[in-house]
């Protein structure tokens, strides 16, 4: 036990003791949730019982009765809520003044012991015993329990993509299709803390992919946005973050959980889109903006841009996942889409108003074109406005919009109890609301007695868009820990063979085996001469040649295979089983190695599953009568199988 404690500890890309904290998070979720769903019953049965009495007096004191339930209810979820929407956690503590970002937690997960399903379904399937390969089970416990607790940085995620890959062998290998294992994989959700079971290795597959895209968000928040570096580690990881979603919305289906349903996962890869574009913004402004109205214009314009991602993530977030996705979270994304359609407005402002060139005839013409939006309610001349009067009332309007705008970001900040705990977010925006307030101030003249003027939007435009970054799964390789089972494409969870069978095999001076084998690992036998001392043994056409001796050949090559032979003398010992449900003496077409899943991957187990198994006798090649022949002829230098009879024993 403490040889595996301590492989556990020094596991690369592990950090044990995050269980500690994260573990406390979820004990107190399972209380909470345990709590309402007491309450959910309760109210339940309360309000049958009032649909179904006539009783006035027992009627007064159901009602008074689901009073209580459904305050205790608001209050559970409150609280439940808070234990959700913990985000300052993940931020960088060195960005004084970046605007936080929203990282997810990743998904718990209950221990797995793999040792006695594996080790019974090794000794039945593989007829072979399962103690031998006690190494290699236990490794991939050690495995599975060290990335429950992913480090936050590179490390952490190539510790997740280790084990995703691992996975693909070890479904193959032990996860038939027509029957289950008995192991059960738990995850908790994400957001909630409500645990789910399935016995189905998609499942665990897509609770790994959710937890690489949930490690992403977590590293890109952690960044420090005030240097350029930090911003394009960022702006990767969330894009990172969306590929990993995205990939598991198209790969995966039928997930039991809520964090992983197809609405929940086309917002999450929204949002990461959103916060990367965030970044793109912050990368622009950083150091400040260069003199010139095309450069405060260009700014404006990534600022609407920004704008425009939180707006559609928040219609996202407040449809059919308003119950489910934290409060927090929607109010921020509202805050964030409001505040950077008020900054669309400022630096508008500023560069109508600020800039030497301002009045460059045709740089106006050039870039008011292209700076507002259509609007039926605008009020502003589609002219470039040459004049410095034009300027300033169409910069004073745009002011005027962003101060509006930023107002509502604060009250909607306000409105929000775990928000109001952000002090960085706050000062964020009451910096911004405070430099429009003075800068509209002293444009503001008593005497000025001007028509309003109603603008527009901003158009949205970047000059860096960002797209979900799809992981390259081939890039973490990884070494099939069964690789002694035999090769992947033949001896798999789905294939069956019959038991393993022993035969003997002497030759003389004027008889051989007879038998010639073909292929590589394994090696199958070709062809078996009718009479012949292989025929008598047992031998038959199609049979793999497992061991010959003590020497294992499930993955020899057919020169070792021929060596082996040639080297044992006049006497063999084979071990052979037979292929029941695939002819192998016809070309195969398999993969053998993990990579981005082709086909859609169920996450829940399927209620009834239907098997097909065809008989032996059907699959057996039948070879030409001329192979057999005792007096063969010189074969031709293209057939690739080796005859014992005339190779060995003449």
């Amino acid at each position: 036990m403490n040889g595996l404690h301590e492989e556990r500890v020094t596991r690369k890309g592990s950090d044990p003791l995050l269980q500690t904290a994260r573990g406390k998070l979820q004990t107190q979720r399972s209380k909470v949730n345990d709590q309402i769903n007491r309450e959910l019953r309760m109210r339940a049965g309360a309000e049958n019982l009032y649909r179904a009495t006539s009783n006035k007096k027992l009627k007064e004191t159901v009602a008074l009765e689901l009073s209580f339930v459904n305050s205790s209810l608001q209050l559970l979820k409150e609280e439940l809520s808070d234990l959700n929407s913990s985000m300052e956690v993940y931020q960088n503590n060195s960005a004084t003044l970046s605007v936080p970002m929203i990282p997810l937690g990743l998904k718990e997960t209950k221990e797995v012991d793999f040792t006695s399903p594996f080790k019974d379904f090794i000794s039945e399937h593989y007829s072979e015993s399962g103690d031998n390969y006690h190494v290699e089970i236990q490794e991939l416990n050690e495995l599975r329990q060290a990335m429950r607790t992913p480090q936050k940085n590179d490390s952490g995620v190539e510790l997740l993509l280790q084990y995703y890959n691992q996975l693909y062998f070890v479904e193959k290998r032990f996860f038939p299709s027509e029957r289950s294992l008995g192991i059960y994989f738990q995850w908790y959700d994400s957001l909630t803390g409500v645990p789910n079971a399935q016995k189905t290795m998609g499942f665990e597959k897509g609770c790994v992919l959710f937890n690489v895209g949930a490690l992403y968000t977590q590293i890109g928040a952690r960044q420090d946005r005030m240097k350029l570096e930090g911003i394009d580690s960022a702006i990767d990881s969330f894009q990172r973050a969306a590929g990993a979603f995205y990939c598991l919305r198209e790969k995966f289906s039928h997930a039991p959980s809520m964090d992983m349903q197809p609405e929940s996962l086309v917002m999450l890869i929204k949002l990461m889109l959103s916060q990367a574009q965030e970044c793109v913004f912050e990368k622009r402004v950083l150091g400040g903006i260069e003199d010139g109205i095309q450069n405060y214009l260009e700014v404006a314009h990534e600022a609407a841009k920004v704008s425009e991602a939180y707006e559609q993530t928040h219609k996202l977030m407040a449809s059919r996942l308003r119950d489910y996705v934290p409060f927090s979270w929607i109010s921020m994304v509202k805050v964030k889409s409001q505040h950077f359609q008020a900054l669309s407005h400022y630096y508008t402002a500023v560069g109508l108003l600020d800039q030497k060139d301002s009045g460059d005839a045709d740089m106006l013409s050039k870039l008011f074109c292209g700076l507002h939006t259509e609007s039926a309610v605008a009020s502003i001349s589609k002219q470039p406005p040459v004049k410095f009067e034009e300027r300033k009332a169409l910069g004073k309007a745009h002011l005027r919009e962003a101060l509006v705008l930023h107002e509502d970001a604060l009250s909607v900040h306000n409105l929000c109890k775990q928000l109001r705990k952000i002090d960085t977010f706050q000062e964020v925006l009451r910096h911004a609301h405070d430099r429009s307030l003075i800068k509209f101030s002293d444009l503001e003249e008593e005497d000025d007695f001007s028509e309003m003027i109603t603008v527009p939007d901003i158009i949205p435009v970047t000059k860096q868009t960002v797209n979900p970054t799809l992981l390259d799964f081939a890039k973490h390789k990884v070494k099939d820990l069964f690789e002694k089972l035999g090769p992947l494409a033949i001896f798999s969870a789905k294939h069956n063979w019959t038991a393993p069978r022993i035969i003997q095999l002497s030759r003389t001076e004027d008889q051989g085996y007879g038998f010639s084998v073909r292929g590589n690992s394994p090696v199958i036998v070709a062809a078996v001469e009718a009479g012949s001392k292989a025929e008598e043994a047992g031998m038959k056409v199609g049979d793999f040649i497992v061991s010959i001796g003590d020497t294992d050949t499930k993955c020899s090559k057919h020169e070792e295979i021929v060596s082996l032979i040639k080297a044992s003398g006049g006497h063999l010992t084979f071990k052979l089983v037979t292929p029941m449900d695939t002819n192998y003496l016809e070309p195969q077409h398999s993969q053998s190695v993990p990579s981005t899943p082709g086909a859609v991957i169920r996450m829940q187990s399927p209620t009834s599953t239907a098997t097909s198994t065809r008989s032996t006798k059907s699959n057996r090649i039948k070879l030409s009568a001329n192979l057999f022949k005792k007096k063969e002829k010189k074969r031709n230098k293209s057939d690739s199988s080796d005859s014992m009879n005339g190779l060995v024993s003449r």
